[in-house]
């Protein structure tokens, strides 16, 4: 089937985002212009039982089902979610059961199928490779998920988020459709605990299939030890690496020594954090830059430092293609017209204990009274932590769930301080927000890098929305003028 390897590098990387903000038509967009459209593997067989409930509009669920290799899986799956026409909106939508160590069926079917479904259509109409980027931390996930993707023909993968030093050998186990595991960090665990997830392929099988490919390989990182850690140590081939910056939007990773907060209580970084380019290079591995790079001027930059091109993501966010809810796309892009638009790292806000970057605005979870109003309720569950029960099994706990809950599980109750549903407020921020009593609407949050004010360079005269398409315009001008 080819090996990915020949392809042509792209300059730009359009990141992977959120939950469903980086969404197939994003990704096909940008793809099909010549870069690299990766779209966000995060919760997606939530985002596609959600579509279904919303009456899959467009039939684009329809459509990759109907190329989904399984069909039996297919037609269950849109038996019990399909709802023609859409759910009522005062109608909660249903929720399939949480991940797990030992994955329900279900859900298992679940993640194969989203995934599939997301990079399938990514590629419709075009011939270009397409990337799909994954959290390490969110774990239980990953086997499932992959192969989906691997399935669909995914040409990249991307991780960051942890330390992905089992995924390459995931990725080579796959080709063949032979069965793989991944260890699920559990704290608490002890020697001979079993804390090992395994996918068997041939459990879902319908019939055989050829050999699959290989997709390329990219880890995101924050620092040169880790880029040399991966490359001596991983089971597999690392074909590259994003090196993400903390102005990134998303998670990022923790300032390096000891914690120091400037007067907004924001995480400050310093010299220990940046990372040596040049030993970058002397690894002889392509590597992409990300954070704060989202100008012509930057990727110029990044270039003459010697990386392949850039990863951008913010610039994408606001562009007419992003699964990101239009309300909230017109507000941010407004503050970003009469200057008001700001961001905060919040190192309190997600329940991994990572800073994450908050759009302020209005209506959003950036909002106290709208943070407050929420009851704490954990029922997406992919921010959980594994943990060792007392009996020895491994148990789930988040610190975003209500607090006594999360301290019977031997949770410390300082965690819990200003955490956020983060899960929950994701997929509201891509228009599929969870009612409850009928009343209650989850609110989104919309996380956006530093530079977010920079992306009036991408913006209209008028100040109204623009594409993907303009984005790369400017983008890749400079490099042409080198030409």
């Amino acid at each position: 089937m080819g090996n990915s390897s020949s392809f042509t590098l792209p300059k730009i990387i359009q990141g992977g985002m959120g939950v469903g903000v980086s969404n197939w038509r994003l990704a096909r967009t940008v793809s099909s212009l010549g870069q690299l459209g990766v779209v966000s593997g995060t919760a997606l067989d939530r985002v596609f039982i959600r579509r279904l409930q919303d009456g899959d509009p467009g039939g684009h669920m329809r459509q990759a089902l109907d190329a989904f290799p399984f069909p039996e899986i297919a037609e269950s799956i849109w038996a019990k979610y399909y709802i023609e026409g859409g759910k009522d909106e005062k109608t909660p939508y249903r929720n399939a059961p949480l991940h797990d160590k030992v994955m329900p069926r279900e859900v298992a079917e679940l993640c194969v199928a989203s995934n599939f479904a997301e990079i399938f259509l990514a590629k419709v109409g075009h011939s270009n490779p397409v990337g799909i980027n994954y959290l390490e931390k969110i774990q239980p996930p990953h086997l499932a998920s992959i192969y989906g993707a691997m399935l669909a023909g995914v040409d990249y993968i991307l991780m960051g988020a942890g330390i992905p030093m089992k995924i390459p050998g995931v990725l080579d186990r796959f080709v063949n459709h032979e069965s793989a595991t991944y260890p699920l960090y559990v704290a608490g665990a002890q020697p001979g605990d079993d804390t090992t997830m395994v996918f068997d392929p041939r459990d879902f099988r319908e019939h055989s299939l050829p050999p699959l490919k290989r997709p390329m390989f990219l880890a995101i990182i924050a620092s040169n030890t880790l880029a040399v850690t991966l490359v001596k140590k991983a089971n597999g081939r690392v074909d590259g690496f994003v090196i993400e910056g903390p102005t990134a939007g998303g998670h990022n990773a923790p300032p390096r020594g000891k914690l120091q907060l400037n007067e907004r209580n924001e995480p400050i970084y310093g010299e220990r954090d940046k990372v040596d380019l040049p030993k970058m290079c002397e690894l002889g591995l392509p590597f992409w830059l990300a954070g704060g790079y989202g100008s012509p001027e930057m990727l110029v930059e990044a270039l003459d430092a010697g990386a392949a091109g850039v990863q951008m993501g913010t610039a994408f966010a606001y562009s007419d293609e992003s699964g990101l809810r239009d309300d909230y796309k017109q507000q941010v892009l407004e503050l970003v017209r009469t200057g008001q638009a700001s961001v905060f790292t919040d190192r309190l806000a997600s329940p991994t204990g990572f800073p994450f970057k908050v759009v302020q605005a209005e209506g959003t979870i950036s909002d106290s009274a709208v943070y407050e109003s929420r009851p704490r309720i954990c029922d997406l569950g992919y921010l959980r932590e594994a943990y060792r029960t007392p009996d020895g099994q491994v148990g789930f706990r988040c610190a975003s769930e209500p607090v006594s809950i999360f301290l019977s599980k031997g949770g410390d109750i300082a965690e819990t301080e200003g955490r956020k549903c983060v899960c929950n407020a994701l997929m509201a921020t891509v228009g599929q927000p969870q009612i409850r009593g009928g009343k209650h609407v989850e609110a989104g949050v919309i996380t956006s890098g530093d530079d977010l004010p920079e992306i009036k360079r991408f913006m209209r005269e008028d100040g109204s929305r623009y594409h993907a398409s303009d984005v790369l315009a400017v983008m890749l001008s400079k490099v042409q003028e080198l030409v």
